[in-house]
């Protein structure tokens, strides 16, 4: 418990930082962390996350980025308001290329892929050529929440706390706690405004 408790509020803290002021460094970190952490809760025999989908797609995104790092300057982290009217549930687009999640799943070990590249498929938001992926990120913090609040794992951090005042006002006033990660616009294709998104991102 001793090293599940900071590693735990670790991942709060570069969670926050991922939403608060995202970079390549906030999302990579995070990634990073969530992996570390499920070794840990792994070994301590608690849970795991592999029964969660999100998991199991940010662990493909992790693992491809982590061994060819270079691909992370494929990733693009965009405001909403820098793009034309479209509606969404989050403040930033996390995009990456479908190509790249496409990489990603051909590292996968062949005895896990037939049932996790279905998974990943379905989990991350398709859209041309490329995948949103911050709703993702999202849901996955979400289901750690939970997890963790049926243990005794107590955390105390400022960003785990925060965390824990939005889930209880979400409870209250009878909010979902997961998003969809839908974007739609008023006019033409979603999928031609993000990959000009994309595109135009240096």
């Amino acid at each position: 418990m001793n090293v599940i408790v900071p590693a735990s509020e670790k991942a709060f803290r570069l969670y926050h930082s991922h939403c608060i002021s995202p970079d390549l460094d906030t999302l990579f970190n995070l990634l990073n962390a969530i992996h570390s952490l499920n070794d840990k809760l792994t070994k301590a025999k608690l849970f795991n996350f592999f029964d969660m989908d999100e998991f199991i797609a940010l662990k493909a995104l992790r693992n491809v980025f982590h061994h060819q790092e270079e691909l992370l300057n494929e990733l693009r982290l965009i405001p909403v308001q820098e793009l034309p009217p479209i509606t969404t549930d989050l403040l930033y687009l996390c995009l990456v290329p479908s190509e790249l999640v496409d990489k990603s799943i051909e590292t996968i070990p062949k005895k896990y892929r037939v049932s996790e590249e279905p998974i990943i498929r379905s989990t991350l938001g398709w859209y041309g050529e490329v995948v949103n992926i911050n709703p993702c990120v999202f849901n996955f913090m979400v289901k750690l929440y939970e997890a963790i609040s049926n243990t005794e794992i107590e955390l105390t951090g400022d960003e785990y706390l925060d965390f824990d005042n939005s889930y209880k006002f979400e409870a209250d006033n009878g909010h979902s706690h997961f998003i969809t990660g839908v974007i739609s616009c008023h006019a033409g294709s979603v999928n031609v405004v993000l990959e000009k998104a994309f595109a135009n991102v240096t």
